[in-house]
């Protein structure tokens, strides 16, 4: 659905990439299923979708959608989705001129984030010496991007720290995570996979979304920076002759798993989805089990 052509003919106010509700290759507007929640939570990806997807209140198909918006009935939905068929067009992006690659100010993990670790079920100092987390500043600025009091999670490519992400503690902070900006990375993260320093080379790997599920599966896991990978992700995964999927347990994410597997199957990686079960998320695992059903994962590789 060209969802930019539609929302202007309409008269719909939306929103695109920058905006803090917005991820990248996304459009999104108000939710209309979401009374009395304003706010910007409805997503469109620009190369289509079968549902549009609130990070509120959950997903919803296409015709359902079209119908609340515009408030008419299903059948008028239909014909006006006809009308918007294909993909938006979104011209090449401007080449991104480099910066030199740079960090904000940063010290030692403080108390406070040692407790947040503590309560997520990590040893800080364990991680702070494997994975060189530390702490920002309440100076932390770095192109007028504020990191003040979130945890520093460097990314490392090849023995070299290439990008970076910080960690939001405190729930009043809308955005979790913020990586390095784009024109400071000397590789772009999303083009690379987290990863242990000190992986090994090896022939299978379990896969999983963010940095913390890392931290609990251990050294033979690698992260996608979230559900959405790219292209770049995908070949390096493709080097391993066994990719064992471990995304979280909601829905959107699992249609990310079997998006995924199927395009490394594709590239003829034995490859396929486990779950972790009930309705906890690998990050959410005390350590000790994390790291048991870790080991039985590869255990059943093979």
């Amino acid at each position: 659905m060209d969802i930019i052509k539609f929302y202007e003919d309409n008269g719909i106010e939306y929103r695109t990439e920058g905006h803090k509700h917005c991820r990248p290759g996304w459009v999104n507007t108000e939710c209309p299923f979401c009374t009395g929640n304003p706010g910007y939570h409805l997503g469109y990806p620009l190369e289509g979708s079968s549902v549009f997807v609130c990070w509120r209140c959950g997903n919803h198909s296409v015709s359902d959608t079209v119908s609340a918006l515009l408030n008419v009935s299903k059948k008028e939905a239909f014909r006006i989705i006809k009308k918007y068929e294909g993909i938006t067009y979104v011209p090449e992006p401007k080449p991104v001129l480099k910066k030199r690659f740079k960090l904000p100010k940063l010290t030692e993990l403080t108390k406070h984030h040692k407790l947040y670790l503590k309560k997520r079920g990590f040893l800080a100092d364990s991680l702070a010496k494997q994975w060189g987390i530390k702490s920002t500043t309440p100076l932390s600025y770095l192109d007028k991007i504020d990191y003040r009091f979130r945890i520093f999670i460097p990314i490392y490519w090849e023995g070299q720290m290439v990008s970076f992400q910080t960690r939001a503690v405190s729930k009043k902070e809308q955005i979790r995570y913020k990586a390095c900006p784009k024109d400071r990375e000397i590789i772009n993260h999303k083009h690379i996979l987290y990863k242990s320093p000190n992986l090994l080379t090896t022939n299978r790997i379990i896969v999983v979304e963010g940095v913390t599920d890392v931290w609990k599966l251990g050294k033979y896991s690698v992260a996608t920076f979230g559900i959405k990978y790219k292209r770049p992700q995908v070949r390096e995964l493709a080097k391993y002759k066994q990719v064992v999927i471990l995304f979280d347990n909601d829905p959107q994410a699992q249609e990310q798993a079997e998006q995924l597997q199927a395009d490394l199957l594709e590239k003829s990686v034995d490859c396929w989805i486990e779950r972790v079960d009930g309705q906890q998320d690998p990050g959410d695992l005390p350590l000790k089990e994390a790291q048991y059903i870790a080991r039985q994962i590869l255990k059943r590789t093979y």
